[in-house]
């Protein structure tokens, strides 16, 4: 008999970390998750709110140094070969197979339930603090296992 494989959604709660550059402290933590999660064999869709704060990452993860490169493509470029992180938007969307969804979206997205983790963040804002509270009240009612992290 097959055992059923739990779905897990971790939030990352960010008291601390500051914007650096460009990005939120939520889109930095996005790229170094999405690094180290593919460097340990995992595939990656980062789940983007908006097409700028897409292209956005996409910047930051061009602009890292050679021994940091990540193998990444916007949502909808054309490449020979699938790349292991994908950044979408709302709207906007591959249909390949991920291992991981790293989202920085204001709702849950509607293709969650495609997805075994979760990587979701909680951040210092009140307004997005508020959004963040609403998905995690979403995944328990949809049954996943959940667990915070302190950044």
């Amino acid at each position: 008999m097959k055992r059923k494989m739990s779905k897990q959604a971790q939030f990352y709660v960010i008291e601390n970390l500051s914007s650096q550059g460009e990005l939120s402290a939520a889109e930095q933590l996005a790229c170094d998750l999405s690094a180290q999660l593919w460097r340990s064999g995992k595939r990656i869709l980062v789940a983007c709110e908006t097409e700028e704060q897409a292209l956005r990452l996409d910047e930051a993860l061009w602009q890292r140094d050679v021994d940091e490169f990540v193998p990444h493509n916007l949502s909808g470029e054309v490449t020979n070969f699938a790349t292991p992180i994908e950044i979408s938007w709302v709207g906007k969307r591959n249909a390949q197979r991920r291992d991981v969804l790293i989202s920085l979206q204001h709702n849950v997205p509607d293709f969650a339930q495609s997805f075994n983790h979760i990587i979701d963040f909680v951040p210092k804002n009140e307004t997005e603090k508020a959004q963040a509270r609403e998905r995690y009240k979403q995944y328990r009612q949809l049954g996943w296992q959940l667990s915070t992290e302190q950044v």
